[in-house]
């Protein structure tokens, strides 16, 4: 009895494994037709052009720059200090300003330097997680708004990071 138990238990084994790589062959050749009627293959002519590329190509030529004193907006220098508390903890910002009109760079240069003097006063504790940079982009806008007397329309952070 045992015999015959064990017989169909491992012909069901092989049953079950046989069924699951027939099914893992059918969904991947379905993959690959779905994924060949969605994206066909890139045409050669686009390929071809791709590959020639100038030897002195740096890949900046022809984007143009959104942070432009053209467009409104001055990038700050990024600003890098140590938290007040604990003191061995490093933060850089990188800060665009978005003026209203014609942009003043030395305006813009009182921004950056209260920024840094501001970030010099905050503890690590009072910027960790997603609440406490909301905030810290809180109180940052806020003293722009009160410096720059509404000339300023955005502050754009372009990187924050904590070391």
């Amino acid at each position: 009895m045992e015999e015959i138990d064990s017989a169909q238990s491992s012909k069901s084994k092989v049953m079950t494994i046989a069924a699951l790589a027939v099914l893992t062959v059918i969904a991947g050749g379905g993959g690959w037709l779905v994924g060949r009627l969605l994206a066909p293959p890139p045409a050669a002519e686009k390929i071809e052009a791709v590959a020639e590329v100038a030897p002195n190509a740096t890949g900046a030529e022809g984007v143009p720059k959104i942070a432009t004193e053209a467009n409104g907006v001055v990038q700050l220098e990024p600003i890098t200090t140590n938290l007040a508390y604990p003191s061995e903890n490093w933060v850089r910002l990188e800060v665009a300003l978005q003026f209203k009109g014609i942009p003043d760079v030395a305006l813009a240069e009182q921004i950056h330097q209260d920024i840094a003097a501001y970030l010099k006063t905050v503890s690590l504790q009072q910027i960790q997680g997603p609440r406490g940079f909301q905030y810290l982009r809180d109180d940052i806008q806020e003293r722009v708004d009160l410096r720059s007397d509404g000339r300023v329309t955005n502050v754009m952070f372009r990187t924050f990071v904590i070391q």
